[in-house]
């Protein structure tokens, strides 16, 4: 039976499945210490499209049916595609998906899309209402740069806080039924704002949110984090994290054997010139989808807590002298 406990969690009687998983990144990520865990790499980040968002609608295109492929489905076997991206009105999800046929939830977490769109799909299955699910992001690092800063062509000059948007897209494929790493758990996140408005500093910005579900879901379990094999945050970047793992500690969890980073994980941060490291829908869904599920499924990594986290704003209202509202989720995850 499922079951709502505590404040923010859902435990799922009959864990729903993630049968099968696919990403695709640019080239800067395919030459960072994951190249090997992703199903492709491009060696042209436009990918022969006439803009980046065009490019960025391709990514998660082919990202979709190339799970559908591993995982030996067809579209019409899919009951719900959940998708978003960082994008006004999400088009690289509307655009890249329009032709699969399959009816579309589309979703905005800002970083923590691919947790929402796993924590949605995991109730829609657990409840009874599909056997098939595919939860699809992306983020592309020029997209990005124009809409939330400056266009590439501006030369502007980066802080060392600031992240670098991963060019990449995930899909995970949930299932009723099937082999793969079962989701057991999923704490649904509040919006949380400590007021800063810094654009260039976003790890400072989620890591509270990411601080506030993660202890949420330890009071409302009663786990721990050495229950956990890794407790994994989405794109903190060195900032976030080290922020992330102090505030734990001063809520009485201490995380810092269990906790990665997917921001500090995809690139060689020393030798690549990203600053404070990853960041994007991409980043998470990326890693996640290559490389964490490899280790899942190879029996390397047991239980884990993926908790992705997203900044809920955008330039104007930064400009306005709003702050940034941040998000994230938490999923529970156990490889049989």
């Amino acid at each position: 039976m499922n079951q709502h406990i505590g404040n923010q969690t859902v435990v799922f009687g009959t864990p729903p499945v993630i049968i099968n998983t696919a990403s695709i990144v640019g080239t800067k990520e395919g030459e960072g210490p994951l190249a090997r865990f992703f199903d492709e790499v491009l060696t042209d980040d436009k990918w022969g499209e006439k803009t980046w968002e065009k490019a960025e609608s391709k990514l998660q295109r082919e990202t979709a049916l190339t799970a559908l492929k591993k995982a030996d489905l067809p579209p019409s076997a899919v009951e719900y595609v959940l998708a978003g991206d960082l994008l006004n009105q999400c088009v690289g999800a509307h655009y890249g998906l329009r032709d699969l046929d399959i009816p579309f939830l589309g979703l905005y977490g800002a970083c923590s899309t691919m947790a929402e769109s796993m924590s949605i799909g995991s109730m829609i299955i657990g409840g009874g209402y599909a056997n098939n699910v595919m939860c699809v992001t992306s983020s592309h690092f020029c997209s990005s740069e124009k809409q939330f800063r400056t266009p590439l062509e501006y030369g502007g000059q980066r802080s060392p806080s600031a992240q670098w948007t991963v060019t990449g897209a995930g899909c995970a494929i949930l299932s009723s039924q099937g082999a793969g790493p079962k989701i057991t758990r999923v704490t649904t996140g509040k919006i949380v704002d400590m007021g800063v408005t810094d654009l260039t500093n976003m790890g400072a910005a989620m890591a509270p949110a990411a601080v506030d579900t993660v202890t949420a879901h330890f009071k409302d379990t009663g786990l721990r984090p050495i229950d956990y094999d890794l407790i994994l945050t989405g794109d903190l970047g060195v900032v976030g994290s080290d922020i992330f793992t102090e505030l734990m500690l001063a809520e009485g969890y201490d995380v810092l054997e269990e906790h990665k980073d997917c921001g500090k994980m995809i690139y060689n941060i020393d030798e690549q010139d990203v600053h404070a490291g990853g960041s994007g829908c991409g980043c998470c869904g990326s890693v996640f989808c290559g490389y964490i599920y490899d280790e899942l499924i190879n029996g390397h990594l047991k239980d884990i807590l993926v908790i992705a986290t997203g900044a809920l704003m955008n330039p104007q209202m930064v400009n306005a002298g709003e702050s940034i509202p941040s998000i994230a989720h938490a999923i529970s995850i156990t490889m049989d």
